[in-house]
């Protein structure tokens, strides 16, 4: 990749985030309670697609590939050639179309952060199972934290359970009698 294409990629992705494609939000935790329904909409591509569904308003895949691409700052080709290439699965209607989501989309833009850095993309694909790795390691750690935590407070509950409290008796000594001799 050129100098000049490096440059122009750049100033895509700062008028980007300055511009309205940039309102889409990223990817958050949902409220508590919140349960997501399965839908034929989202992607299957390993833990990836699990923290797509985390988002109720990014399930749904409505955006065709061009307007996708603009939303995202790329031509409607890479799009293709990062599906191919196994980076993005978007959903597919019955008539075969591609349709991307806000998720699909904050990928993409991603992946274009991580090819302006100057990762090919390869390199890409094994920083995104990384990224994908290292959130599921999180969720096992905080799952593992509260496990440990709640197994603490059981063995603090039996040890109230098991001490008595014993009323303290002071003992006083006197002084013994002295024998004289």
């Amino acid at each position: 990749m050129s100098d000049l294409e490096r440059e122009r990629r750049r100033a895509t992705w700062s008028a980007m985030s300055k511009g309205s494609a940039a309102q889409i939000r990223p990817l958050s935790t949902p409220g508590p309670g919140f349960v997501p329904e399965p839908n034929r909409d989202v992607g299957t591509n390993g833990p990836e697609s699990h923290a797509r569904a985390l988002v109720r308003e990014d399930i749904r895949a409505v955006y065709v590939i061009s307007v996708a691409a603009e939303l995202a700052g790329v031509h409607p080709q890479t799009l293709r050639i990062y599906e191919r290439k196994g980076l993005v699965d978007p959903s597919r209607t019955g008539g075969g179309s591609r349709r991307y989501s806000p998720a699909d989309i904050e990928r993409v833009r991603h992946i274009g952060h991580l090819t302006a850095a100057g990762l090919n993309l390869e390199g890409v694909r094994r920083v995104l199972e990384f990224e994908a790795q290292l959130e599921q390691l999180r969720i096992e750690l905080d799952r593992v934290r509260a496990e440990a935590a709640e197994a603490v407070e059981r063995t603090h509950r039996q040890y109230r359970r098991d001490l008595v409290p014993l009323r303290q008796v002071s003992l006083v000594q006197r002084d013994a009698p002295r024998r004289s001799c």
